[in-house]
């Protein structure tokens, strides 16, 4: 996807690639059979490409692309056992695509907005009760400066035109 899209393609790209692989059959293992799982797995890198490029585009802040790999992959997992499960599988159930109905994709989609809604409503209590006591952020000085610096005394990046003085590492949250 990246040479299609950038030109050229990055290791980054391929682990990442990889990794989304390995998140969307997660959900499906139990219901596909290997043309399906490697399906599952292409599908999966092109379409978290795609969602780390949006990621970008979007300006969000995504580091490590959980959410164009783990959330994006772990749903397109879930959905697409609706069209690539096949009786010959532990789970004996069929997809769309080997003959099945509607009714498994259906049951497909309930569980995956039953788990985002039951993730987002504990996530938001666990960030919140944080938020209260310890706090979520660090002060906007210590971000400013660095958060490797301020947080673990090392740095990640440096610059030849920037010397950095390295302290003792303080509290960062405030």
């Amino acid at each position: 996807m990246e040479r299609i899209r950038l030109g050229s393609t990055s290791s980054m790209g391929a682990a990442s690639g990889l990794i989304s692989a390995l998140v969307a059959i997660t959900p499906a293992c139990g219901a596909v059979s290997p043309l399906g799982a490697l399906a599952i797995g292409l599908i999966a890198g092109a379409v978290c490409s795609l969602a780390i490029e949006l990621k970008f585009r979007l300006g969000f802040d995504d580091s490590l692309d959980v959410v164009g790999v783990h959330l994006v992959g772990g749903i397109l997992g879930t959905l697409l056992v609706g069209f690539f499960a096949t009786d010959a599988a532990p789970n004996k159930v069929r997809g769309l695509f080997y003959g099945g109905s509607l009714e498994l994709l259906g049951v497909q989609a309930l569980a995956t907005l039953a788990v985002l809604a039951y993730s987002f409503s504990l996530t938001w209590v666990i960030a919140k009760a944080l938020d209260l006591t310890l706090g979520l952020r660090i002060n906007e000085a210590d971000e400013l400066h660095g958060i490797d610096i301020t947080a673990h005394a090392e740095a990640a990046y440096l610059s030849d035109e920037e010397p950095v003085e390295l302290g003792p590492p303080h509290r960062a949250l405030t």
